[in-house]
Formats: C-alpha cells, structure tokens, sequence
C-alpha cells in the first residue's frame, strides 16, 4: 500500500518545525552544536550582512550572540511546500521575532526584530535539516530599558548555556 500523501506532508511538515525549533534553542541557549545539527554539511546561510557557508555562518553569529544577556526566538507562521520536481526538497517560510537584550549602555544593542526565514530543506539519508537559508528582515525596534520589569530575586531564569533547566529535564 502506498503511503497517503497527505500523512506524509504532515510528517514532513513536523520534521521541519522540529528542526526549526531546535536551531531557536540552539541560538538562544548558545548551543553551537545543536545550532549546527539543523543543518547540512554544505548548506549556505544569507543572514543580512553575512552570506556564507554553515561554519562561517556559526562563528559569525555566535560571535555576535555572545554580545547580549539573552536571545529569545518565537517562531510563528510556518508555510511548508514541497518542490514540484525534486522529491526530498521543501522550501519553508516562517515568521518570527527575535528578542535581544543586552548589559550594556546602548540602546541598539537591546532590539526587537520581526523577520522571515525563508529555507530549502532537503532530507538527506533520511533526514530533514536546512540546505539554504536566506534571512529576511522586516522591521526592528529598540527596547527601551526604561520599559523592562524587573525579575524579583530568586526567581528561575533562561540560562545561555547547557546549565540552562531545559537541559537538566530528564
């Protein structure tokens, strides 16, 4: 019996999110290796003012990560389409917003950013992770300090490391 095509666009559809959640947690717990995980040995990334292949990509953005106090990545609408001639091959656009937060004095380095992701996944050996990235910024903004709620004391925060609670659940 063949597959149903419909289950398996659902099956596909859940890999790819899972992989696009993952590179989130990667970037915002400084997880360079499950930052890498999401993709393809020779995958490329066009992230604004990088354009380059995957370890490249890695030291610039952690280079750049390793400026704020924290990340946080939400993820929204997912488009997930297959190619019409390639079978393996998907392109997906997400939506998202990025938050940056950092100790310093600057108020650029305390932004919000709405974006797109705008990927080709290709499942290789059976696995889905990203072939091509291109980063797509639609607006940014500063967060004002002024604005921030302080977090009572002993209250549980993200961590950037593996130190983080989502690592220590098991």
């Amino acid at each position: 019996m063949a597959p149903d095509p419909d289950v398996e666009g659902l099956l596909t559809e859940r890999a790819i999110r899972t992989v696009l959640m993952r590179y989130c947690r990667g970037v915002d717990r400084m997880d360079r290796e499950l930052v890498r995980s999401c993709y393809h040995p020779d995958a490329t990334d066009d992230h604004g003012s990088f354009s380059g292949g995957v370890d490249e990509f890695l030291d610039w953005v952690f280079r750049l990560l390793g400026r704020y106090e924290l990340t946080m990545h939400f993820l929204g609408n997912l488009l997930v389409e297959e190619h019409p001639q390639r079978a393996g091959v998907v392109r997906a656009e997400t939506y998202g917003i990025a938050f940056h937060r950092s100790a310093g004095d600057d108020p650029r380095g305390n932004l919000m950013t709405g974006f797109r992701y705008v990927d080709r996944f290709e499942r290789r050996a059976g696995e889905w992770r990203i072939a091509s990235r291109v980063a797509v910024t639609e607006w940014s903004r500063i967060d004002d300090r002024e604005h921030w709620w302080p977090i009572p004391d002993g209250m549980l925060t993200g961590r950037r490391d593996r130190t983080d609670v989502i690592y220590d659940t098991w």
